[in-house]
C-alpha cells in the first residue's frame, strides 16, 4: 500500500508538471523553481508534512520535497541557533542532495559533450 501511496502522489507532482509545461508559456526552469518554492510555502503552511506522512517518497523525491527539505532544515536550525539559523538550515539539512547533484553533473559533463541544443 506505501507504494501505491506513492505512486499516486508522485505522478499526481509529475502530472501538475507535465500541465505546465504543456498549457503555459513557463520555461522548464521557472517551472522547476515553482515546484521548489511551493514545497517551502506549503512546508510553511503546515500542509505539505501530512502530504509526505501520506506518500513517502512519492511526496520528498519530486522537487517539491527539496523545497520542504529546505524549509524543515531552516525550521530546525532557527530552533536551535536563533536568526543564524535562517541563513544555514536550509544548505545544511539538503548538502548531500546539492553534493550529490553537483558531483553526477561533473561525471555526466565528463562523460558527454555539455552544450547547446543548436
Amino acid at each position: 500500500m506505501e507504494y501505491l501511496r506513492a505512486f499516486l502522489v508522485g505522478g499526481i507532482l509529475c502530472i501538475i508538471g507535465q500541465i505546465l509545461i504543456d498549457k503555459t508559456k513557463m520555461t522548464p526552469a521557472r517551472i522547476l523553481v515553482t515546484f521548489v518554492t511551493a514545497g517551502v510555502v506549503l512546508t510553511a503552511l503546515g500542509l505539505y508534512r501530512p502530504l509526505v506522512k501520506f506518500g513517502g517518497a512519492g511526496a520528498t523525491v519530486p522537487l517539491t520535497g527539496f523545497g520542504y527539505a529546505l524549509a524543515n532544515g531552516v525550521h530546525e536550525a532557527v530552533r536551535q541557533k536563533g536568526f543564524l539559523g535562517v541563513f544555514t538550515g536550509g544548505v545544511i539539512a539538503t548538502a548531500g542532495g546539492i553534493a550529490a547533484a553537483i558531483f553526477f553533473g561533473y561525471l555526466v559533463a565528463l562523460i558527454f559533450k555539455p552544450g547547446d541544443k543548436s
